[in-house]
């Protein structure tokens, strides 16, 4: 199927920072393949020692197995990273075991390859839905390859890795200064149908290196998500595995922010907010079909 691109693309993708503590490969399993094409479809990312994170997931009663186990990693791991790895071309929803042995699998990978705990390991997937892979370790097969080539992040192409309808790849970014240091957002994220309030079919991560206590990052987000992501529609529909998360490195040298109270968490706040809104705005301009943003 070929795709007619969004009349709302932006002329390139955008310059994003470096954020400290934040490591990336991308590569291609061939999820593809059939179709003709040759492209990268799975992403790993891997977080320096003691990264925060904080998520939000679908509402829907038919979560997909990767939303149900980060859920359940975001409680075990008490908010804390090590490694997230993402594919497009199968969603793993409606799966059944076959869907959790994938999971198994891809974590088992990612364990060994970075010598982490299970539960600082998070996953997801998009793509088909209903279709278990054959192999439970498909996509954990590329996970050591993936680790020997962690490299500062390209934005851009783990922004292509993880696109499935989309017309253009979404990325938007922050630097500013705390309090004399200098912290740095970059955000990607996937989505163009299936698009309701309640998120969307949407797959989006946020990476910043700057260093917050875990609960009061999850706080944060899910008031973020609340006047962002939960507030933009195409179609009506809403999706299996929607998955927005934010990874804090604290790689930036700055001390925790650990309160609300504390001065600097609401200009790291406000720049977290302008970073998920401005992904949120993306997806709904490569909304399928769409003619008109409002």
């Amino acid at each position: 199927m070929k795709l007619i691109p969004s009349p709302f693309a932006p002329a390139h993708f955008p310059d994003l920072p470096i954020v400290h503590g934040v490591r990336a490969a991308t590569g291609s399993r061939g999820f593809y393949a059939a179709r003709g094409l040759t492209r990268d479809d799975v992403f790993l990312f891997a977080f320096d020692e003691g990264t925060s994170c904080a998520g939000v997931y679908t509402v829907s009663n038919t979560a997909s197995a990767d939303v149900l186990w980060c859920r359940e990693a975001l409680k075990s791991g008490a908010g804390t990273a090590s490694a997230l790895v993402v594919n497009s071309g199968n969603s793993n929803a409606f799966t059944g075991p076959k869907g959790v042995l994938k999971n198994d699998a891809t974590l088992k990978a990612m364990g060994d390859a970075l010598g982490v705990a299970k539960e600082t390991c998070f996953i997801a997937a998009t793509g088909v839905i209903g279709e278990p892979l054959a192999d439970p370790n498909y996509v954990g097969s590329i996970v050591p390859e993936l680790a020997a080539r962690l490299a500062a992040p390209d934005w851009e192409a783990a922004a292509r890795a993880f696109m499935t309808t989309d017309t253009f790849p979404k990325g938007a970014g922050r630097s500013f200064d705390l309090d004399g240091t200098q912290i740095n957002i970059a955000g990607i994220a996937k989505g163009s149908g299936m698009i309701a309030p309640n998120m969307a079919t949407m797959l989006s991560y946020v990476f910043t290196d700057a260093a917050i206590a875990p609960a009061l990052l999850q706080e944060l987000l899910e008031d973020i998500t609340d006047e962002t992501f939960n507030s933009i529609t195409v179609d009506g529909d809403t999706s299996t595995s929607d998955t927005l998360m934010v990874f804090a490195t604290g790689a930036s040298g700055m001390s925790p922010i650990t309160s609300s109270d504390d001065p600097r968490f609401e200009v790291l706040a406000d720049a977290l907010h302008a970073v998920c809104l401005e992904l949120a705005h993306l997806i709904v301009k490569d909304g399928e079909g769409a003619s008109k943003f409002v």
